[in-house]
């Protein structure tokens, strides 16, 4: 690869932007609320865009399209379903998770949380919250790390062990110096050039492919069930890729970003923001891989990489439609899903170990100073343990995401929803639904029972143990008075 080539120029120039972000972002950071949450000082732009970015990863680019291209529309109900659920969560957890979190200890983290909504003087909830955090988000590091090794892999040429390395090191950079203000700044460049690529890409790949009715025509000629979005489903099967949406109640990434915000009044605007842009993206993302269709069956001399694996559909047709320069701009869109997921997840997981581990049980008075860079040291940790499990060449990016997306939207989902709208929720019903909901997705999982998606059990038999357990003792009167205030805060300023 010569140093001149245009792609990598561009790669180099946006890898050091994102790197000079994260030493921007340093001089702001002062203490453990900096380097984890920013202060709570997130505008509703910058909380729109990073939720959104933070959200959707190389699946985005990757997975996603290379569903589409396989399969055709039937693999867009995972698109409706995301669509809903992350409608839904901005409108039921968003603000009210931002006041409940300040109202119950100006909570840091999701264990922290839980910890001060329920009064969980044994520390119980706080370390199985965060036991489930580290063992799903490890996997799901694991899986942004494989899409940047393929991206690098493909577009360089590089052997798939120094792509992985080659992959990673940027992000690790930024997060490690510059924390939650560097993940959150980065994100919203990143949301920008996403749907920048996914908004021109299906454009020039129509054009290509000589126009609408064109294109339509040599996809119903290669399979006419292309079109059908009841291909080779089931209801079973329906629901299982609709039960994608319901992982956003409990995904600690996203939920940050809520924790994060300014201010309750922030919340309605960042609704707006996120929701159009989430909107242009899946579905841009879904013209790549229906059009790829088209394309790559006129040009089946140039089908080789995407018939080998289909998760490349989309840096094929970034490389072979457009001058370099440009195609550099587009397949750094790909970086900055990878890296504006793998940054927020490799936070989270740094501070359920250091505020939830160490500050709580090891070092109680433990200066700011001190905790800021055990958490750097925490990302480098946990970065380390997702490149060794990202080290198998075969992974696929969808399989290791839907794992770990069930297993959070399962164990925390129902947890934090009912927490935020339901006062008389007590400490024993949270711990069964965190416990339950994670092992009925382990569970599930490993039986692959009745073909459905493990999330969608995991997040019922969940609320149910939440519903049952908290009916069989009652909250504190200390739990049920900030709930109170925290509620009529939320309606006051929403």
């Amino acid at each position: 690869m010569s140093v001149s080539n245009p792609t990598l120029i561009t790669f180099v120039i946006y890898i050091a932007a994102m790197v000079l972000i994260g030493f921007m972002a340093y001089r702001s950071t002062n203490n453990l609320s900096d380097y984890i949450l920013g202060g709570r000082s997130l505008g509703s732009v910058v909380t729109a865009l990073s939720a959104g970015a933070s959200d959707m990863s190389g699946w985005l680019l990757m997975g996603l399209p290379g569903a589409i291209y396989m399969s055709g529309l039937s693999e867009s109900w995972i698109a409706i379903g995301l669509i809903v659920g992350a409608y839904l969560n901005w409108l039921f957890v968003a603000g009210r998770l931002r006041v409940q979190t300040e109202h119950n200890g100006d909570a840091l983290t999701l264990p922290d949380y839980f910890s001060s909504r329920f009064e969980d003087k044994s520390g119980l909830l706080r370390i199985i919250s965060a036991v489930v955090i580290l063992v799903f988000f490890t996997i799901y590091c694991a899986s942004g790390i494989v899409a940047g090794a393929r991206l690098f892999e493909s577009t360089f040429g590089m052997s798939y062990e120094t792509a992985l390395w080659a992959g990673a090191a940027a992000t690790i950079a930024y997060t490690f110096v510059g924390g939650f203000l560097a993940v959150s700044w980065t994100d919203t460049v990143q949301a920008t050039l996403m749907i920048f690529a996914l908004i021109l890409t299906p454009i020039i790949v129509l054009l290509a492919t000589g126009g609408v009715d064109t294109t339509f025509l040599a996809i119903e000629a290669k399979n006419p069930d292309n079109f059908n979005m009841l291909k080779n489903t089931t209801f079973i099967g329906i629901i299982s890729l609709m039960g994608w949406g319901l992982g956003y109640f409990g995904q600690p990434h996203i939920l940050a970003r809520f924790m994060a915000a300014d201010s309750v009044k922030s919340i309605a605007k960042a609704r707006r923001i996120s929701m159009t842009w989430m909107i242009l993206c899946l579905g841009g993302t879904v013209a790549v891989g229906f059009f790829g269709i088209a394309y790559f069956s006129a040009h089946p001399e140039v089908a080789g990489p995407v018939n080998e694996n289909h998760e490349r559909v989309f840096i094929e047709l970034a490389k072979l439609l457009f001058n370099p320069w440009i195609a550099g701009v587009l397949l750094s869109a790909i970086l900055a899903a990878v890296m504006s997921t793998l940054s927020c997840q490799l936070l989270v997981c740094s501070s359920a170990l250091t505020e939830d581990f160490y500050k709580t049980f090891l070092r109680k008075n433990a200066s700011q100073v001190e905790l800021v860079w055990v958490g750097r040291a925490m990302v480098l940790l946990v970065a380390l343990i997702a490149i060794a499990m990202a080290a198998n060449p075969n992974n696929r990016v969808l399989g290791l995401v839907s794992y770990a997306w069930a297993g959070f939207g399962a164990a925390f989902g129902p947890v934090v929803l009912i927490s935020v709208i339901w006062k008389h929720m007590t400490r024993n019903g949270a711990l069964a639904g965190i416990l339950v909901g994670a092992v009925t997705v382990i569970v599930w999982k490993h039986f692959e029972l009745l073909g459905l998606y493990e999330i969608i059990p995991g997040f019922i038999f969940a609320s149910l143990a939440i519903y049952v357990v908290s009916k069989l003792g009652a909250p504190t009167a200390g739990m049920v008075e900030r709930f109170d205030a925290a509620e009529k805060d939320y309606n006051l300023n929403k």
